[in-house]
């Protein structure tokens, strides 16, 4: 008898930990959704959501990242293999002549088209939301670089929060097949996006298409201090002065706000990294943010006692080469593409000056 009591009892209690759990996880969620709410307020929402100029400048983002990021990719690869695996921190010339010699000489390109179907996707939220809460903020007048930090960090939310699963699975995609120097990851097999997606689901549960969603969300502040600092420089180029920046201007801000925003963001990108690639010992909190910040504390303390304090940067030359120009190709093709497109509907110096 006394046996079935704690075991009543015992049940009891896992049932009251698990209701907290999920009442502590509502509020949480309700928290982040006020929050949320309290900004859409302050900007009022006297604006149109669905605006021709936000679309002109979403496609052109979307189509600078894309054709950027096919220029660029083989550093992506290098990048994201020195975050994941256990290679020695070399050149990056140096781990792509590596991976072409044991992997093949299109290994650099692998996972080419689910990535860029994820950017195409990301980069046009985020643009669409940036410009979109932009012009609700500021009304037609000139912007401010603390607005562009909140607004680029609500428009970063927006996208976390639709595009995760998306990068989820082009991060395994581009992983598969790859030679591994660290013995503890395991060989995935996905013949493409959508069985990506079924196995994931089928294996790991539907929450694990947003695994890494947390960093994400802290690194929301990677856009927004990137947008921050180049419109900021564009403004001060300007001066007041409603005119088209040159090539070079625009090439040379993009890549110096996207250079400050991934140093400042590395540490977790890497860590994001590493939760999306999904082979990691998670943690057993009941809650989510707990569980969630303490997977992040420990895979940073693991990272820094195996290769110290410099462990958490590894891979930042191949990132900053890569992400640099890349970043820096994207502005100048969306410039040029969002100038055109405007010049031709006759809305090139209303354009200019809401800027």
């Amino acid at each position: 008898m006394q046996l079935v009591r704690r075991q009543r009892h015992g049940s009891a209690e896992t049932n009251s930990r698990q209701n907290e759990s999920r009442q502590t996880l509502a509020q949480e969620v309700l928290y982040y959704a006020l929050l949320f709410y309290r900004l859409l307020k302050r900007i009022k929402m006297s604006f149109e959501v669905f605006s021709y100029e936000s679309l002109v400048h979403a496609v052109s983002g979307a189509m600078g990242s894309v054709t950027a990021m096919t220029v660029f990719f083989p550093l992506d690869t290098a990048r994201l293999r020195l975050q994941v695996d256990e290679r020695e921190s070399k050149s990056t010339p140096a781990i792509l002549a590596e991976i072409i010699k044991e992997e093949g000489l299109l290994a650099p390109y692998r996972g080419w088209f689910p990535v860029i179907c994820s950017l195409c996707c990301s980069n046009f939220v985020y643009f669409y939301c940036f410009h979109t809460l932009k012009a609700g903020y500021s009304k037609g007048q000139q912007s401010t670089s603390s607005a562009d930090l909140l607004i680029g960090m609500a428009a970063g939310i927006v996208n976390v929060l639709m595009t995760t699963p998306l990068w989820v699975v082009n991060t395994r995609l581009k992983l598969q097949g790859s030679k591994f120097r660290n013995a503890e990851i395991h060989p995935t097999s996905y013949s493409g996006i959508l069985d990506a997606f079924i196995q994931i689901i089928r294996d790991e549960g539907v929450g694990a298409l947003w695994n890494g969603t947390f960093p994400s969300l802290l690194l929301v502040l990677n856009p927004a201090i990137q947008f921050m600092i180049y419109e900021g420089l564009k403004r001060q180029l300007r001066k007041g002065v409603p005119r088209e920046l040159t090539s070079i201007e625009v090439f040379l801000i993009g890549a110096v706000a996207k250079a400050v925003a991934t140093t400042a963001t590395y540490p977790l990108q890497t860590i994001q990294s590493v939760l999306r690639f999904g082979q990691f010992n998670k943690s057993t909190e009941q809650s989510e943010l707990l569980s969630s910040l303490r997977t992040i504390k420990c895979l940073l303390l693991n990272r820094t006692r195996r290769y110290g304090v410099f462990g958490l940067f590894k891979g930042l030359e191949a990132k900053l080469l890569q992400t640099v120009l890349t970043a820096a190709l994207m502005f100048l093709l969306y410039e040029k593409i969002a100038s055109c497109t405007f010049r031709a509907m006759g809305l090139q110096n209303a354009h200019y000056k809401r800027r």
